[in-house]
């Protein structure tokens, strides 16, 4: 069968699946489209808030960030899942007792103002719902395209809106009803899609089935391939190239603005030469390809110059090990990326237990005591896959490292091929012959981590088949988290905006019907969003952690824990963080005008939550102890929050 056929089929099947689902389930009821009538089993809430979780970062990029990254990429496995431990302990229970339908719904009623009824607290949480929400659901519809593109040859923007259409299916129809039993279905697929490539190339390289034991058995293979490239002769003469490169963008970047000019003169000249000599078309057609492509202004120089030479900076660097921890030539750049590391730690242990989506699924449960056994489950069914991703990322590095690098140039695998072309603008791999020898080096390959797990059968040499189902998990990753995110944010402005403020009599067929027409309009403002392609989907998801920590863990654990947490306090602390957060991103992140130069400690600004928890924090609590105590029925709530059931 020819491999797109296959595509096409496993992408067809799925998305009927889904569809099935979503029309069986389809309903109107205000309970079960909000929070699936309060009854869905703890084991099936684990199983699809699960999926919930596993996103295309988890599934998509995570091996891949291990890969590129090495240890320090374990801190997104240790924080993601040691943030569902603090739900577990710090919120799930709590949540579910109040009995609400959304996050900003539970803070309004713990934070009621005048007349009891919030709505300043609940605002800011609609606000932060959105806005988290929708970078983490950006970067799913990102993946979605990636996807569609690889497997059905569509172009990518097309493939965006042909994988949106199956996220609308479940969650317009059906709301948190048909999401919860289209996500139970999609944890399925995801768990037999990522585990079944993984126990195969486990096998063929270690003779054992078991990733987490050949893990152990691949990894010291690995060391020494690496201590082999590193000594290599030609290795150091690429590295030496790119070396060269950033040197000469520096002298570029140092003689601005006569240097652009200089090389603006030089490009034109170029092609009036070529065509006085009559050269041939394909040399004028590559001239003037080069004069289209040179920066329009000394500004889009110094910053296409600024990108080269870091880029060329990062791989004139020396190999770095995979299982060393935070390798670096000076004790202060080793320590620089020990605090990195322990700062995303906590950003994504906090980021999790504050992401709306993931809390939403409290709801659902039919009791407290199953709200609690189902983050037990969820757990379970985490660690089934987050178990095996460093073994999944070991193993493939190798089989790269083994058979890809030191290949002739005259036969690279044909994966190479189909996975350049898949984003011909910003390419998914590219190996170019940098010292001319037509071999292979590993200074000469760049690739996107976020290919990495998609492409794993191909580079193993499994059947394209495996191909074919890997992508269905991934698709399927992708879409119960998007599924997910687009209901907890047309929830929040449905329910939170429009039935408790804007129209409180609005009947539950109306707002049932608002919500689903807001669903809609997110839905194409989130789809149009990652077809700019934003950044990588690790970076985007960071960001949403960053931002949801920063802004909502402290009104929710404070709100919990703390009788004396007031209205003013929740305030001070929501407005804080998300400013402390935001700020830091905006002037440390290039591609938002920020500069590395401004990192405050050395922080990455993936890690911006680290300043605004704690931010967020002291200024709930000085708030709080500044302003009136909290009315008495409040203490009363609290109490009730926090009863044994």
């Amino acid at each position: 069968m020819p491999r797109q056929w296959i595509g096409y089929l496993f992408m067809a099947a799925t998305i009927i699946l889904y569809a099935i689902i979503g029309v069986v389930s389809r309903t109107s009821n205000v309970a079960e489209y909000y929070v699936a009538g309060r009854r869905v089993p703890a084991l099936f809430n684990g199983m699809a808030t699960a999926a919930d979780w596993i996103s295309a970062a988890s599934f998509i990029s995570l091996a891949g960030g291990l890969y590129l990254q090495g240890f320090e990429g374990l801190a997104y496995i240790m924080g993601w899942t040691g943030g569902y431990v603090l739900v577990a302990l710090l919120i799930a229970p709590y949540l579910r007792r109040l009995a609400q339908y959304t996050i900003p719904d539970f803070l309004a009623a713990r934070y009621p103002g005048r007349g009891g009824r919030g709505n300043t607290v609940r605002m800011l949480a609609v606000v932060a719902t959105v806005a988290v929400s929708f970078t983490y659901v950006v970067a799913q519809i990102y993946a979605v395209g990636l996807i569609a593109s690889r497997f059905t040859g569509v172009d990518f923007s097309v493939g965006i809106f042909l994988g949106l259409a199956s996220i609308l299916v479940s969650s317009f129809l059906g709301g948190m009803r048909a999401i919860t039993w289209t996500q139970v279905a999609q944890y399925i697929i995801i768990l037999v899609a990522f585990l079944v490539p993984t126990i195969w190339l486990s096998a063929k390289l270690a003779n054992n089935p078991l990733p987490q034991v050949a893990y152990g058995s691949v990894l010291p293979k690995l060391t020494a391939r690496e201590n082999q490239l590193r000594a290599d002769p030609r290795e150091q003469q690429v590295r030496a190239v790119y070396r060269q490169r950033a040197a000469d963008y520096d002298k570029l970047l140092a003689a601005l603005p006569t240097s652009w000019e200089d090389g603006r003169l030089k490009a034109q000249r170029s092609v009036d030469h070529l065509k006085l000599r009559n050269s041939s078309l394909l040399e004028i057609r590559a001239a003037e390809r080069a004069l289209l492509a040179y920066p329009k202004s000394v500004d889009e120089a110094r910053r296409t110059w600024t990108a080269a030479r870091n880029t060329s900076l990062a791989r004139a660097q020396p190999l770095k090990p995979h299982a060393q921890p935070f390798n670096a030539p000076t004790r202060a750049q080793s320590d620089t990326m020990r605090n990195n590391f322990l700062a995303l730690v906590f950003v994504l242990m906090v980021g999790t237990a504050a992401l709306p989506h993931i809390l939403m699924r409290s709801y659902t449960t039919p009791s407290v005591k199953d709200a609690r056994t189902s983050v037990f489950w969820t757990l379970v069914f985490i660690l089934l896959v987050y178990l095996s991703v460093p073994a999944l990322a070991v193993l493939v590095k190798h089989a790269i490292y083994t058979t890809l690098v030191g290949s002739d140039y005259g036969h690279l695998p044909n994966w190479v091929f189909y996975w350049a072309n898949v984003d011909k603008v910003n390419p998914l791999i590219s190996i170019n012959d940098i010292n001319g020898d037509h071999i292979v080096q590993l200074a000469e390959i760049a690739l996107d981590g976020d290919m990495l797990v998609l492409a794993t059968p191909e580079i193993a040499g499994l059947p394209y088949v495996i191909s074919g189902l890997v992508a269905a998990g991934g698709l399927a990753a992708a879409l119960s988290t998007a599924d997910g995110l687009l209901l907890a944010i047309s929830n929040a402005l449905s329910h939170d905006v429009y039935f408790k403020v804007v129209d409180p009599r609005a009947s539950t067929q109306k707002r049932v019907t608002i919500s689903k027409l807001l669903l809609l309009a997110v839905a194409f403002i989130a789809a149009y969003a990652a077809s700019q392609k934003p950044a990588d989907i690790l970076s985007l998801v960071g960001a949403a952690f960053s931002l949801g920590g920063s802004t909502l863990f402290p009104a929710l654990v404070m709100g919990v824990f703390w009788k004396r947490a007031n209205r003013a306090g929740a305030i001070a602390g929501m407005v804080t963080g998300f400013v402390t957060c935001l700020y830091y991103m905006l002037h440390t992140i290039p591609l938002l005008g920020g500069s590395p130069a401004n990192q405050w400690f050395g922080i990455a600004p993936i890690s911006a939550g680290v300043f605004g928890v704690p931010a967020g924090l002291v200024a709930l609590c000085v708030a709080s102890l500044l302003t009136d105590l909290p009315e008495r029925h409040v203490e009363g709530l609290v109490d009730h929050i926090r009863s044994p059931e």
